[in-house]
């Protein structure tokens, strides 16, 4: 079997350590020293299936504007990008720019090039600020932002999933809109504080390959106007 290699690496802000992009053969693997894999190119399946449950939330919606915090390898936004019409928005937060520079080069391929598409906006900052500035400007928010409720990488992404943060989700999307969020693994905490904001709540377990892999979480939030 191929070595890996390494490709690039990028601090995290806020001291959340160093982020490597690996290569071994025609797989990537994003790693943070220290915590391991935080994603594998061949393992993608919850990544697709955030988008592809969100989406189908969105039927009555011609022209939605989602907000997808988190770039990671593309696969989220290239399946939002499949589902939703010619007229939709897609807003990428991703706060580190050496990962939007990797899925515009080396990793680019693998999601179909998804930045391309003139739909996509990438601000590279953190979700968090547009947020805080979107008052009723989403129709769909969707975090896979660190690890999930229990991060690994930074502190400052424990606000995304406190009461705070998520009142701030609740108050950025539209009437009947969709806060999506990954995690890695359930939070019966986490749960409580999206339906002590005001979210109806669908907890979805899926898997990282087809009907094989790791089950990871999905929460479903609609807003309840």
């Amino acid at each position: 079997m191929n070595p890996w290699i390494l490709l690039d690496s990028a601090t995290v802000p806020g001291n959340g350590g160093e982020l490597c992009l690996h290569q071994r053969g025609d797989e990537f693997s994003i790693r943070l020293t220290g915590r391991g894999e935080l994603m594998n190119s061949r393992v993608h399946g919850s990544e697709d299936a955030l988008a592809d449950n969100t989406c189908a939330r969105l039927v009555d919606c011609d022209s939605p504007t989602l907000l997808i915090g988190g770039l990671g390898m593309g696969f989220t936004l290239a399946a939002a990008l499949r589902q939703v019409g010619r007229l939709a928005q897609v807003v990428v937060a991703e706060l580190i720019p050496a990962v939007v520079a990797w899925t515009k080069g080396p990793l680019g391929q693998l999601a179909g090039l998804p930045l391309r598409d003139p739909r996509v906006t990438v601000s590279e900052v953190d979700v968090a600020r547009l947020l805080m500035a979107g008052q009723g400007s989403y129709d769909a928010i969707l975090l896979d932002v660190d690890n999930g409720p229990k991060g690994l990488t930074r502190r400052e992404n424990d606000w995304l999933y406190s009461i705070d943060g998520l009142g701030e989700a609740y108050t950025a999307l539209r009437p009947r809109g969709v806060l999506a969020v990954w995690s890695a693994g359930p939070d019966k905490g986490f749960l409580q504080r999206l339906r002590k904001v005001g979210f109806k709540v669908d907890e979805v377990r899926v898997r990282t390959r087809g009907s094989k892999g790791a089950r990871h979480i999905i929460w479903l939030a609609c807003h309840a106007d």
